[in-house]
C-alpha cells in the first residue's frame, strides 16, 4: 500500500481450520501480511525469531507451550512485537494474566471480524484492546462497589484522567495535546503516578484503570 505500512502479522492457533479461516480473512485485508501460521507457542516464538513481525496473534490453550507462555517469551525477547491474544476465555483471570504476561489486547474468539480488525490495529497503532463486554462489567462492577473514589485512592482528579489515557495507549505528547498540558508536565504526572501507585508495567497500571472502574472500552 502506497503511503501507509502493511502490518505483518503471524497466527498461532492449534486449530487448523481455524488458523486457515484466520489467515484467508485477514490476507483480504490491503494493510495486512499475514507471513507465517503456528499450531503451538514454540511455532509461533520461531516465527517471531524468524520474521519479526509487528504482531503476533495467539491462542491461549495450545500444546507443548501455551500462548501465555509465548507471550512472555515473545515480549521478553523480541519487545518491538506486539501480542494480541484471541481466545475462548471470557473469564478475567485469564484476561489479566495476559495482560500481566505482556500482551497488549485481547479478543474473544465469539467476537466479529469488525472488532478483530479494530483490535489488531489499535494494537499495532500501539494502543491497548481490551475486550469491550469484560472492560464494561468491570468497570460497571467497581464503579458500584465504590460510587465515589474510595479514600484510599492517592490519585488526584488529574492523575486518574491521566492514568485513564496511559492505560488506553496514549502517548505523553498526544496525552499533553489533548488535554492542553505540557509535554513535562505530563510526564511529571505520569511519574507520580507510578511511585503513587508503586507499579512498574503499564500491564498493571491498565488492571489498576480497570478495577478502580478508570477505564472504559
Amino acid at each position: 500500500m502506497q503511503g501507509k505500512r502493511v502490518i505483518r502479522l503471524i497466527i498461532a492457533d492449534d486449530h487448523g481450520v481455524v488458523r486457515e479461516g484466520l489467515a484467508a480473512l485477514l490476507s483480504g485485508e490491503p494493510d495486512i501480511d499475514v507471513v507465517g501460521l503456528a499450531a503451538n507457542g514454540e511455532e509461533a516464538v520461531a516465527l517471531v525469531r524468524l520474521h519479526r513481525p509487528d504482531i503476533a496473534l495467539l491462542d491461549i490453550t495450545m500444546p507443548d507451550m501455551n500462548g501465555l507462555e509465548a507471550t512472555r517469551h515473545i515480549t521478553t525477547y523480541y519487545p518491538d512485537v506486539r501480542v494480541l491474544i484471541l481466545t475462548i476465555h471470557e473469564e478475567e483471570t485469564f484476561f489479566f494474566e495476559a495482560l500481566r504476561s505482556g500482551a497488549s489486547g485481547y479478543v474473544l474468539k465469539g467476537a466479529g471480524s469488525d472488532e478483530l480488525l479494530t483490535a489488531i490495529r489499535a494494537v499495532y497503532e500501539g494502543g491497548v484492546y481490551l475486550p469491550p463486554m469484560l472492560a464494561r462489567s468491570l468497570a460497571q462492577e467497581y464503579i458500584r462497589l465504590h460510587p465515589s473514589p474510595p479514600a484510599d485512592d492517592p490519585l488526584t482528579p488529574r492523575e486518574r484522567e491521566i492514568l485513564a489515557l496511559i492505560a488506553q495507549g496514549f502517548t505523553n505528547q498526544e496525552i499533553a495535546q489533548k488535554l492542553h498540558l505540557s509535554l513535562n508536565t505530563v510526564k511529571t504526572h505520569r511519574r507520580h503516578i507510578y511511585e503513587k501507585l508503586n507499579l512498574h508495567s503499564r500491564a498493571a497500571l491498565i488492571e489498576y484503570a480497570l478495577r478502580r472502574g478508570l477505564l472504559h472500552p
